[in-house]
């Protein structure tokens, strides 16, 4: 019995019925893609200047051919982005994929994501992109690098104080959004997420309302870098390194967002409750069995640092 990169259930194919329709209710089969992981990196490369989409990590972006059952690579248009395997750095996709499903069940809003075969068997992660709306629409999307003046190159130049001022700033319903950010934070720090920079938060417009886009780019850097030499991209409380309950709760949430006890208690609360379903789901993941030990052992060590 196999298990669905899309789904996580078992199948007796390659994809469940299930994790299809999570694609297109029109979909009753999905090719592999017709690239081997390297030739996924090759295109990456060759159309790096040609996207919307860039970033360390090699990123393609595709659309969903219903009538091949294929996901087709493009330079303009797509509705999907596409990260395959890095070469330097090990199960980045994998990592990304069960990640996000973490998110989501820590009531993290996320995109439709999931995991793709390719022509040499490679895992391929892959994301709806929430910057479009139906066919041609698209919806307006700022990162905070973007508004905060700063560039690719400049992008871990801020701190979390300023993400949350960019939030009172910029967005309709800030208490809201701060809510959210201090899930997110908390989120980062339990499953060892080093690079939450400038622009792995957004802003997205809907109906004149702005708010935090879904999250993207949620991944384990502590158990993918050989030497992790800090626990967040961008201080909190002047520090990147030993953030302690203190930092995170008693400062950041508390004093820095104004969140009342109510709140604090029910967001920490969500992620006690959470904590047996991560590690059942990091435990079903297409992870090796080493990956998947040590992002226990991250969960672990964050949790007792947090909760003790």
């Amino acid at each position: 019995m196999n298990r669905c990169p899309i789904s996580y259930e078992p199948c007796e194919g390659r994809y469940s019925a299930k994790g299809l329709k999570l694609l297109s209710r029109q979909l009753t089969d999905l090719q592999n893609l017709p690239f081997s992981a390297r030739e996924l990196r090759q295109e990456a490369a060759a159309r790096a200047g040609k996207m919307s989409i860039q970033g360390v990590q090699p990123k393609l972006s595709a659309r969903l051919r219903i009538k091949e059952q294929q996901f087709e690579i493009v330079d303009l248009g797509g509705t999907f982005i596409l990260k395959p395997q890095i070469d330097d750095y090990p199960e980045v996709p994998e990592n990304e994929d069960v990640t996000m499903r973490m998110a989501g069940l820590s009531g993290i809003e996320v995109p439709p994501h999931g995991l793709l075969y390719g022509l040499d068997g490679a895992m391929t992660y892959f994301v709806k992109r929430f910057d479009r709306t139906g066919r041609k629409g698209k919806l307006h999307v700022e990162d905070f690098a973007q508004l905060s003046g700063q560039t690719r190159d400049t992008k871990y130049r801020s701190s979390m104080e300023q993400v949350a001022g960019l939030i009172e700033a910029y967005c309709t319903f800030p208490a809201v959004e701060k809510f959210k950010l201090f899930r997110l934070t908390l989120f980062c720090f339990l499953t060892g997420n080093e690079d939450m920079h400038l622009k792995n938060f957004s802003i997205i417009r809907k109906k004149d309302v702005i708010s935090l886009s879904p999250a993207y780019d949620l991944l384990n850097t502590t158990i993918v870098l050989s030497s992790p030499r800090e626990e967040f991209a961008l201080p909190l409380n002047g520090k990147k390194n030993r953030l302690t309950r203190k930092d995170l709760v008693d400062y950041f949430g508390r004093k820095r967002l104004g969140l009342t006890e109510r709140v604090l208690n029910k967001i920490l609360q969500d992620f006690v409750r959470v904590q047996t379903n991560w590690e059942a789901m990091i435990n079903i993941s297409f992870m090796s069995q080493m990956m998947k030990e040590k992002y226990l052992q991250v969960l672990d060590n964050r949790y007792a640092r947090l909760f003790s």
